[in-house]
């Protein structure tokens, strides 16, 4: 073989092996890339998978678990009475109603734990959310106590259930050392109140109940107590628009 005949084989195995090498870096680009879509169609699976449960009776990550609340519109109601005027600010910052209280906390537990929640010397704050509740009885508004859930002369020395309030603007403080759903129910469990369907605390008839501005369909005590939720309880007529109020930044 010539050397110009070797010069050329030489050319032609450095061009072979120019060629398998671009094709294996395109093989791997295409590799890549479908690594690439098959991970956005998951993710995208993925999110409608979450989007759907949540919007069909997913849990609330943020209520620990809490299933979807069934609620419509405060149509279904008819005309509602508006609102009263807020009362002065208490020392959370919130409205406290010109009212007298539902009920006094002489019935409130004592110590011991209600519906799996303890009363403790310290605050918990793992997990610190708080809701607001309202209560109307014939169209006029009712206190929610100070001090539920503190009990003045409990078993074991001054304690703190989890549940709580400080001031009598129904504020309700839920301070627990770990993350989980709490209710109305557990709240007036601990408040030693009856609370049901037909029920709350001494007043008695059809309970309407209000849920971040909806109706809420279901057992009043099934409420979850979620960050911020603005829960409003009727009983008896005129039936009242829902109250709201503005948390304050401490709350």
């Amino acid at each position: 073989m010539s050397k110009g005949d070797r010069n050329r084989q030489k050319t032609r195995e450095k061009v072979a092996q120019m060629r398998a090498l671009e094709a294996r870096r395109i093989r791997r680009r295409n590799w890549m890339a479908g690594i690439g879509v098959a991970a956005v169609v998951i993710i995208a699976a993925v999110g409608i998978t979450l989007a759907v449960a949540r919007s069909g009776g997913g849990s609330d990550a943020a209520a620990g678990g809490t299933p979807k609340l069934k609620l419509t519109t405060l149509s279904t109601l008819g005309k509602l009475k508006l609102a009263p005027v807020p009362g002065p600010p208490g020392p959370e910052g919130v409205p406290v109603p010109s009212a007298a209280p539902l009920a006094g906390t002489a019935t409130d537990a004592t110590g011991r734990d209600v519906d799996g929640i303890s009363c403790q010397a310290n605050e918990q704050t793992i997990f610190h959310i708080h809701a607001h509740l309202t209560i109307f009885v014939a169209g006029s508004a009712r206190q929610v106590p100070a001090d539920v859930g503190i009990p003045a002369h409990a078993q074991n020395g001054p304690c703190l259930y989890w549940l709580h309030t400080h001031a009598p603007d129904g504020i309700i403080h839920i301070e627990s050392p770990a993350q989980r759903t709490y209710t109305l129910g557990d709240f007036f469990d601990e408040w030693g109140q009856p609370l049901g369907p037909g029920r709350v605390g001494p007043a008695t008839g059809r309970v309407i109940a209000i849920y971040n501005g909806q109706r809420y369909q279901g057992n009043p005590r099934d409420i979850p107590l979620n960050a911020h939720a603005q829960i409003q309880l009727e009983i008896g007529t005129p039936l009242v628009a829902p109250e709201t109020i503005t948390f304050p930044g401490s709350l």
